[in-house]
């Protein structure tokens, strides 16, 4: 025992310092990761290239934003723009603080600086349940959100829990099985039952019970077979061009994530590194050597 714990730790430390026995190839070091990735964001794009990538109808805008959880900073001076209809991915290493956007904008963390805004209005400091109501922003956590032993039809009357009455999110909950007919045939099931993509629809749909402008969606595709990240990505490009959602969304298949997206942002240590268009990123040698596996 003892001797294999030698060598795996000779291992451990030739694939630190770039070589391995019987491979002549250099391996990339933690420490070179970080650094590559240091250097990547020496750049960050301008608020000028930021604007022009949004267009002239901008809704959600980002200022200058200081964030984090406690006294913990995760995000800073970070700054966003997207248009109405308009999608957006975010990509970047583990712990760039990808979701730490989509909950800052939610209000799930401490805004130390900066600003949140929807349409001109300055929706900073309203709490999750006013961000739903008011600014029309909903959020799809990660997967398994859904009550599992609720029915289908019962989960989408959670996501009525704002409205007036019981009537009016029943009646809410109709207009989503008229529009999504797979869900509607499992209407009565309980949650538990359903495919990975049947659930992570149902998670989104429960989201536009309360039809809202803005959609954060974390990790669509996070645990699904090939052919649901299909169906999930095509639900979602639906929303964007048939329905006019705009949407953000954080997606560990960074490529798959840019292929759908209009623009897509990297981050690097809670900083913006790069914005450019979805084609662009994606075809940029540095963004593919180190975020796509290219």
């Amino acid at each position: 025992m003892a001797t294999r714990e030698r060598q795996s730790k000779n291992h451990m430390h030739q694939r630190r310092r770039g070589t391995v026995a019987g491979n002549a190839d250099p391996v990339l070091s933690i420490t070179d990761e970080e650094r590559q990735a240091g250097q990547f964001g020496a750049g960050a794009p301008s608020l000028g290239t930021l604007d022009e990538l949004a267009g002239d109808d901008v809704l959600l805008t980002l200022d200058g934003l200081r964030a984090g959880y406690g006294p913990m900073e995760v995000l800073h001076d970070f700054s966003l723009r997207v248009g109405r209809a308009q999608s957006l991915c975010l990509i970047g290493p583990n712990g760039a603080g990808k979701s730490t956007v989509l909950h800052t904008i939610f209000g799930f963390t401490n805004i130390y600086a900066g600003s949140v805004r929807i349409g001109g209005s300055d929706v900073t400091r309203l709490k999750p349940n006013d961000k739903l109501k008011r600014a029309g922003v909903a959020y799809v956590l990660q997967d398994n959100s859904a009550f599992p032993d609720l029915t289908v039809e019962e989960n989408l009357w959670m996501g009525g829990y704002l409205m007036d009455s019981p009537k009016e999110a029943k009646s809410a909950a109709g207009r989503i099985f008229d529009k999504y007919p797979q869900l509607a045939q499992r209407r009565a099931l309980p949650a538990r039952v359903l495919s990975g993509g049947e659930r992570r629809l149902l998670e989104i749909s429960r989201a536009l019970v309360m039809d809202p402008q803005v959609l954060l969606i974390d990790e669509p595709s996070i645990g699904l077979e090939p052919r649901f990240i299909e169906m999930i990505f095509e639900i979602m490009d639906g929303l964007q061009h048939r329905d006019g959602k705009t949407i953000l969304m954080v997606e560990q298949n960074a490529k798959k994530g840019l292929e759908f997206a209009d623009i897509g942002y990297v981050l690097v240590s809670g900083q913006l590194a790069r914005a450019g268009k979805g084609a662009d990123l994606i075809a940029d040698p540095d963004v593919g050597r180190l975020f796509l596996g290219q």
